[in-house]
């Protein structure tokens, strides 16, 4: 597994106590597309036991850490709370060597689902993320709301936030929204997104290939 020492200061709490807090944290990339924290063991503040229980006083938070070598790789969703430096952090840690921007764009994009038009902008915000397909975020006003079936589906991103789905047709959960996103991705606040891998998308008037990801 790739892996390589951070320079931010990590700090860890859990039952309202501190458990963790390293400036030599350990990004560790166990799967391709994002890493996690593995913190020296000098730097939890907490008992890790054999059965992999995390222990700090009166709190035990079961099956939370695990011991590899000198490091501990704490659950993250099991935390309460995770912080880079003084700011917190969602979902899992940044991935250094991914960038998110998001400019500002006059090209005309349509969206398709079934052959009828539900969305027609030439004011979208495109968002580029590293490994990702450009995302086209339309104002509401360009797209067809009434074609809208709102989902229960919310989903986390530390980079934009959460966002909430709506279904078109058949077609569950392929438009978000981020309500109130992140600081570093205000540009998409109140914006709907459509998966590209999900509907006919014309950029313009050149049909766009739906790509293979994750999400496909």
């Amino acid at each position: 597994m790739r892996r390589e020492v951070s320079q931010k200061r990590v700090r860890v709490y859990a039952g309202g106590r501190l458990v963790a807090d390293s400036t030599a944290p350990v990004l560790v990339w166990e799967v391709p597309y994002y890493p996690t924290y593995y913190l020296p063991a000098s730097d939890v503040l907490a008992t890790v036991t054999p059965d992999g229980d995390l222990v700090a006083g009166a709190v035990t938070v079961p099956g939370a850490a695990r011991r590899v070598d000198d490091l501990v790789r704490l659950e993250f969703s099991a935390m309460d709370e995770w912080l880079e430096e003084d700011e917190p952090i969602y979902v899992h840690p940044r991935d250094p060597y991914k960038r998110v921007d998001v400019l500002a764009s006059s090209r005309h994009v349509e969206v398709r689902v079934d052959g009828e038009t539900v969305a027609s902008s030439r004011q979208p915000r495109i968002l580029f993320e590293t490994s990702l397909p450009p995302r086209y975020y339309l104002p509401l006003p360009d797209v067809r709301t009434d074609l809208l079936r709102p989902s229960p589906t919310t989903t986390s991103c530390p980079y934009k936030g959460t966002a909430s789905y709506w279904s078109v047709g058949d077609h569950e959960d392929v438009v978000w929204i981020y309500r109130t996103p992140l600081p570093e991705s205000q540009k998409i606040a109140g914006l709907a997104c459509f998966y590209n891998e999900k509907v006919d998308l014309y950029v313009d008037g050149e049909p766009q290939q739906r790509p293979k990801t994750p999400f496909s």
